[in-house]
């Protein structure tokens, strides 16, 4: 038996700053998210949420998108969708100090 509490609840994460690097496809160049005093690798992020440990959010003017794992060319990265549709709400997002 696993050990979640009943009803599963897992940490919702908002995050609000991310590190990128140029890439040529700009999503897969983030290389950290963070806000409210933490910041993690993309990796960690991605094995999170894959493990359902935690879930995370970004929160842009006042509408909600969730952060999901999608594997590209170059391996797994991170994007936010809203309404079923993926969009650049991650990218938005201000640099990481």
């Amino acid at each position: 038996m696993g050990c979640r509490t009943a009803g599963g609840e897992m940490p919702d994460v908002q995050v609000t700053c991310i590190n990128k690097q140029p890439r040529d496809n700009s999503h897969e160049g983030i290389t950290h998210l963070g806000g409210g005093g933490w910041k993690w690798p993309r990796s960690e992020v991605i094995r999170s949420i894959e493990n359902g440990t935690n879930t995370f959010f970004t929160l842009v003017s006042g509408k909600r998108a969730d952060v999901g794992v999608v594997s590209g060319p170059n391996g797994k990265y991170v994007r936010t969708h809203a309404d079923g549709y993926y969009n650049d709400n991650l990218l938005a997002l201000p640099e990481c100090p």
